[in-house]
């Protein structure tokens, strides 16, 4: 870490062109292992909720879960990814309606009724496709793992623990266990960068929306950095948990009050319109945008994934340690099935709200006209929305608002979760040690931004890192679903339930046998064997009547 941020200090265009050359490579050769690595998250967590495996608890056999439904569904979406829908609510589905996945150019005008319509569905369902089941699952796999590990057998809260069926306890705790926490802890590092780096490139240009600042270079871009990242490293050590959550709280109001604005004084119908529309859509072509991968359609559709899709998936995982730790804390006492069906669906609907309202202003204006997409430059296109809607300083104000302290709130957190995996599963890591992560945050977060090059490439250096850092943990986190997998089955509930179906069926089998059919099946406490003198159990006995 270090050696990167003294290379991007000291050889900035030399950091640029490895990075740009290792990130074409890994895309090219090892892309289809994220869109496969995504999907079969996917299938892996529905296929735990409908499994037998769904009724066992994350805790002891009759343990209520510790928080309200309701509070837990709040604490989990904030934790998740509200900084990005605050950059890429209005940007996304804006992108893909005038430039479909896999374009050439932007189509800005010429349109005929059926293109705009056909634009519109795909915008609105790759956008959903990009923020719902796959993130989601990625965040569900990790955290359910964690939180078994944790509150059903009793190991310590760090990734290396859910390992523990796979390579043993020793193993865990050795050498090897030190390399998963490690991965997972420069995971969250980069992860947390790229939400940092984005956070500021939307800053920026909202100040120069407002007219505070002029067009500045990456100075200003290092500025914002450096404030923010002191702002959360203060939230991180100086424990004020409740003034953190008292922010975030407040911070979801007025989340939701911006949603409600747009939504009153923006087109109203059509975002009505939009959300059994872009459902839809989204189910009608979710095996086709799964499968997307530079297999069809050239250079251009693997810029495009490079940009979109597979950034994404990479960003999620990057997410992952941080997110599904907390997750995992917030969820003792439910069930697996109740886990993941909140885990998934409760984030899914808000996102699919969030991006009819913003998705859908935007799209409007530039049907209408309004040329809101200007160069493509995403950081703008929320102000340039707002701007075409009442009140757009206040607006544009809040915006910046928001993107600041979710961010704050986010990263005091993940900052604490990055000691705590550096210091072996301590729940209180040294202050001198979240400072120090705090403060690699921010440095690694200017690097991506300074070899991104120019504003209109300042989100290149973001994903050519984010990507290339999230690839080892991808691969940690294909055997996390292999361990979590061995812990689940020898699950004493599983055990007792493939216990009771075997015993069930011989009683059938030797009441058929013996009675021809016309037996009842009791419980009464099992003769003494040979084997087990001392033998309390139960069995099902057949008995004729």
């Amino acid at each position: 870490m270090f050696g990167l941020v003294a290379w991007g200090g000291l050889a900035t265009d030399s950091l640029s062109n490895s990075m740009s050359t290792a990130f074409t490579w890994m895309m090219n050769n090892l892309g289809w292992g994220f869109v496969l690595a995504t999907t079969g998250f996917v299938v892996f967590a529905l296929y735990l909720a409908f499994s037998r495996y769904g009724r066992i608890p994350l805790g002891q056999d009759g343990e209520k879960p510790e928080f309200r439904t309701v509070s837990w569904i709040a604490m989990m979406f904030s934790a998740g990814m509200g900084i990005g829908l605050m950059f890429y609510g209005v940007s996304e589905p804006l992108s893909h309606f005038v430039k479909l996945p896999g374009a050439e150019e932007a189509k800005l005008a010429g349109w005929t009724q059926q293109e705009m319509d056909d634009a519109l569905q795909t915008a609105m369902s790759t956008s959903l496709f990009h923020w719902t089941l796959h993130p989601w699952a990625i965040y569900a796999v990790a955290g359910l793992a964690i939180a078994y590990s944790s509150f059903r057998r009793g190991r310590k809260q760090l990734i290396s623990a859910v390992f523990v069926p796979m390579i043993g306890k020793r193993n865990a705790e050795g050498p090897i266990g030190r390399l998963i926490d490690i991965l997972a802890l420069f995971a969250t590092l980069f992860g947390s960068a790229a939400s940092l780096g984005i956070g500021t490139l939307q800053i920026k240009t909202g100040m120069q929306a407002a007219g505070w600042i002029g067009e500045t270079g990456t100075n200003i871009l290092v500025a914002i950095i450096a404030v923010l990242t002191v702002c959360f490293i203060a939230s991180a050590v100086s424990g004020v948990a409740k003034g953190i959550q008292w922010l975030s709280n407040i911070n979801m109001v007025l989340a939701a009050a911006l949603a409600v604005f747009v939504f009153v004084v923006g087109p109203t119908v059509l975002i009505l319109n939009l959300l059994p529309t872009t459902l839809g859509a989204y189910l009608s072509d979710f095996g086709a945008m799964a499968s997307r991968t530079g297999a069809i359609g050239g250079d251009a559709m693997t810029t495009w994934l490079s940009s979109w899709t597979i950034f994404y998936w990479a960003w999620w995982i990057s997410w992952t340690p941080f997110v599904g730790m907390f997750i995992a804390r917030i969820s003792r006492g439910r069930t697996i099935r109740q886990f993941i069906g909140g885990v998934l669906l409760v984030p899914s609907v808000v996102s699919l709200v969030w991006f009819a309202i913003f998705g859908g202003a935007a799209i409007n204006l530039q049907r209408g006209g309004e040329n809101v997409y200007g160069q493509g430059e995403a950081e703008a296109q929320t102000f340039d929305v707002l701007a075409h809607l009442p009140l757009p300083l206040v607006t544009s104000v809040l915006v910046m608002i928001l993107v600041a302290i979710f961010f704050v709130s986010g990263a005091d957190a993940a900052s604490v979760v990055m000691g705590t995996l550096s210091q072996r599963g301590s729940i209180e890591p040294s202050k001198w040690v979240v400072i120090f992560w705090g403060a690699a945050t921010g440095a690694v977060a200017a690097i991506m931004l300074v070899i991104g090059g120019g504003k209109e490439t300042a989100l290149e250096g973001i994903q050519n890192l984010t990507f290339i850092a999230a690839l080892p943990f991808t691969v940690v986190m294909v055997l996390m679903c292999v361990a979590l997998l061995k812990d689940l089955r020898s699950d004493h509930i599983t055990v007792r339930g493939e216990k009771g179906v075997e015993v069930l069926e011989q009683a059938v089998i030797i009441g058929n046998e013996e009675h021809d059919g016309d037996f009842q099946l009791e419980i009464s406490p099992a003769e003494p064997s040979d084997d087990d003198a001392d033998s309390d159990s139960e069995t099902a006995k057949a008995k004729a009547e």
